[in-house]
């Protein structure tokens, strides 16, 4: 029999006796051999990469990109719709929350590193919390089911993915089921890639710089803000562009953020988990220019 809880009480029974395990660690240069990327020893350690490109585009373009984000993938909708009633499901990289509400019958808990994503979120009446995925502040074996989705891409490290999914199974009780999609090297749309900027200078280890790579997975993705946003005209005005951080495009009437992806050769992200101990693959497709598995706990 389930026990009724409010929701702010089923939120802190949640969190309770795990913010203590948060921490922050010091940032150590180092070069990961997973990694064309400069890149930090620590996986809980957020690389310079993810900061700037990641954290801080999501922070600038929030409004703009929740106005932009709600069409729900039918393979993620028929996933969550499929649960049982009574379920409990984890959203970690909620976004702006268009999962969390779709089935009413199961409880859905969302996070995000984002917090203007989490505000939007929290304002639209969701249970959320401002968190890394590679470091989740629930008790383990908590969830039926968890999501990531449109998540993983953005880690910059081999580790720091592995340890997303880690995190994923950790977080779910014995047989419950884990969906991750990610964005594929294999796009339908060809000429989109030709939008994208390989992800070169500062941020590429020596060795890759010398010899080049075999295969490119690390791109800048560009996000057009509009002029007559009023985050664009805060940017603008602002230090945002000169920084660096953004830059303004006339032609196109925006402020542009490029968004750090590492884009998921096919069985790539099954090799990540066909070495954990706790999970097996129950299904895998290309879907949309996605990569995706389920996984199930063991």
């Amino acid at each position: 029999m389930r026990i009724q809880l409010s929701s702010s009480q089923f939120l802190a029974s949640i969190v309770r006796k795990h913010t203590t395990n948060l921490h922050f660690t010091t940032t150590i240069k180092t070069h990961n051999p997973s990694s064309p990327l400069n890149t930090d020893a620590n996986p809980s350690s957020t690389p310079e990469i993810e900061k700037k490109h990641v954290h801080r585009v999501y922070d600038a373009i929030a409004p703009h990109f929740s106005a932009t984000r709600f069409a729900k993938w039918p393979k993620v909708s028929s996933f969550l719709n499929n649960l049982p009633s009574g379920s409990v499901i984890l959203d970690a990289g909620c976004g702006n929350g268009k999962y969390l509400g779709l089935n009413p019958n199961c409880f859905v808990i969302g996070c995000d590193i984002s917090a203007p994503l989490v505000q939007i979120c929290s304002d639209k009446g969701h249970e959320v919390l401002v968190a890394d995925a590679v470091n989740l502040p629930y008790r383990s074996a908590y969830g039926d089911a968890a999501i990531l989705i449109a998540v993983l891409h953005h880690l910059s490290t081999e580790h720091r993915r592995m340890k997303a999914i880690d995190e994923l199974v950790r977080v779910v009780k014995k047989g419950g089921h884990v969906l991750i999609t990610v964005w594929a090297v294999e796009q339908q749309d060809r000429s989109l890639v030709d939008k994208w900027t390989p992800v070169m200078g500062e941020y590429v280890v020596d060795e890759v710089k010398e010899f080049g790579s075999v295969c490119q997975q690390e791109y800048f993705v560009p996000w057009h803000l509009p002029y007559h946003r009023a985050a664009a005209a805060a940017a603008e005005s602002g230090d945002s562009v000169e920084s660096g951080f953004g830059r303004k495009d006339d032609r196109k009437g925006a402020i542009v953020y490029d968004r750090y992806y590492h884009v998921f050769c096919e069985s790539e992200l099954e090799r990540l988990i066909c070495g954990m101990k706790n999970a097996v693959i129950v299904d895998q497709f290309y879907d949309k220019s996605n990569w995706c598995v389920i996984l199930e706990k063991t």
